[in-house]
C-alpha cells in the first residue's frame, strides 16, 4: 500500500479531530477524500505529512511509518496543503527553482520547464507570486507538489480559486498522475471528485462513514435507487400496488413514473412481467443511481440539531500552545 493509515487518533483538549480511522490508497489509485468542514481531512493530511503528530494508531507511506522515518517518507510526498503557502516576493521560476534545490533534482532546468507546461504556469512564469492571480497561485503550489516526482501526491483542495476552465485543465493533471501515483485529494466540488476518482473515503466528526468504489456508493443497497418508466398508455389504477421493492412512487409526466428500490434489478423484472399481464407497451426504462452530493448529505448531515446549533465537527479545534 503506498497510503496506509491505521486507528489513527488525533485528540485536541476534549474534542477527537480524528477518531480511530482505518484506511489505504494503492498506487494508482486516486481517492477522494471528503467531509464536511472540520471532519478531520486536513489533519489526516497533516499527520501523513509529518506537520502533526498523532494521539495514537501510526500512518504509513510506501510502507515506511511518518513517525519511524519522517524525513524518507516526506522525500516520497507531494503535498499541497489547503493554505498554499509561497513566498510572494520570489519568481515563479525562481520558486520552482528553489524547491527543486531542496529536493536535490538533478536536472533542475528541465524540470522547472516540465512543470510549468504541466500545470499551466507558461504565461506567468516571469512574474513575481505576489502578482498572481489566487488560481495561479494554487498552480504555483501544484507544481511545487510535483517538480521532483514524488510517487505520493497529497492534495488539499487542489483547485480553490480556479475558474472553471482551470479546473478542468487541472482535474486532467491530476487524472495523469494518477496513472502511475498515488493521489489523495480533498475537493468541496464534489462533481470533481465523481469526474476523476473511482473510489471516496468520507469521514465525518472525525470518523470513517464511508470508504468504497462510486458505483457501490451509488447502486448500493439503500432504497434510493431509482427506475424512471415509460408506458405507450395510461396504466391500470392498481398496477404497482403489492410490488414490494417500490419503496416510493411518483408520477413524473404523462405515463411515466419515477420508481425508488433498493432492488432494482428485481423491480425491472416484476414491472416488466406485469406489463406483459396487462398488455401495456413499456417505451422506456432507465436507471438512475444517486448522485455524489446526496450520499454525501445522507452521510454527514447533522441530526436533531437545533437553530443555530454547532456539531462538534463544525467548531474549530483548538490550538495547540
Amino acid at each position: 500500500m503506498s497510503i496506509q493509515v491505521k486507528n489513527l487518533l488525533k485528540v485536541y483538549g476534549e474534542q477527537k479531530a480524528v477518531n480511530d480511522i482505518s484506511f489505504s490508497v494503492q498506487k494508482g489509485e486516486i481517492v477522494g477524500f471528503l467531509g464536511p468542514n472540520g471532519a478531520g481531512k486536513s489533519t489526516t493530511m497533516k499527520i501523513l505529512t509529518g506537520y502533526l503528530q498523532q494521539t495514537s494508531g501510526d500512518a504509513f507511506v510506501c510502507g515506511q511509518s511518518v513517525n519511524v522515518h519522517p524525513l524518507e517518507t516526506r522525500k516520497k510526498i507531494g503535498y499541497l496543503p489547503e493554505s498554499n503557502p509561497l513566498y510572494y516576493d520570489m519568481y515563479v521560476k525562481e520558486y520552482l527553482g528553489f524547491i527543486a534545490d531542496v529536493h536535490k533534482v538533478a536536472d533542475k532546468s528541465k524540470a522547472i520547464n516540465r512543470t510549468i507546461d504541466l500545470v499551466g504556469l507558461g504565461p506567468e512564469k516571469t512574474k513575481k507570486i505576489g502578482q498572481l492571480s489566487k488560481g495561479y497561485k494554487q498552480r504555483v503550489g501544484l507544481g511545487a507538489a510535483l517538480i521532483y516526482e514524488p510517487e505520493v501526491l497529497i492534495l488539499d483542495e487542489p483547485t480553490t480559486g480556479l475558474d472553471p476552465n482551470q479546473i478542468i485543465e487541472i482535474r486532467e493533471v491530476i487524472r495523469q498522475q494518477g496513472k502511475d501515483k498515488t493521489v489523495l485529494f480533498s475537493s468541496h466540488i464534489l462533481q470533481e471528485v465523481e469526474a476523476v476518482c473511482n473510489r471516496v473515503v468520507i469521514i465525518n466528526k472525525g470518523e470513517l462513514v464511508a470508504d468504497d468504489t462510486l458505483l457501490n456508493l451509488q447502486s448500493g443497497n439503500d432504497a434510493k435507487h431509482h427506475i424512471i418508466i415509460e408506458f405507450a398508455e395510461p396504466v391500470p389504477q392498481n398496477f404497482f400496488a403489492g410490488i414490494a421493492e417500490i419503496s416510493a412512487l411518483q408520477e413524473l409526466e404523462k405515463n411515466q413514473y419515477k420508481l425508488s428500490t433498493g432492488s432494482p434489478e428485481q423491480l425491472r423484472r416484476h414491472i416488466i412481467e406485469r406489463a406483459l399481464q396487462h398488455n401495456l407497451n413499456i417505451t422506456g426504462i432507465r436507471s438512475e443511481s444517486q448522485s455524489l452530493e446526496n450520499i454525501f448529505k445522507a452521510l454527514t448531515a447533522p441530526h436533531g440539531l437545533s437553530k443555530g446549533e454547532e456539531t462538534p465537527a463544525q467548531r474549530p479545534a483548538p490550538q495547540k500552545s
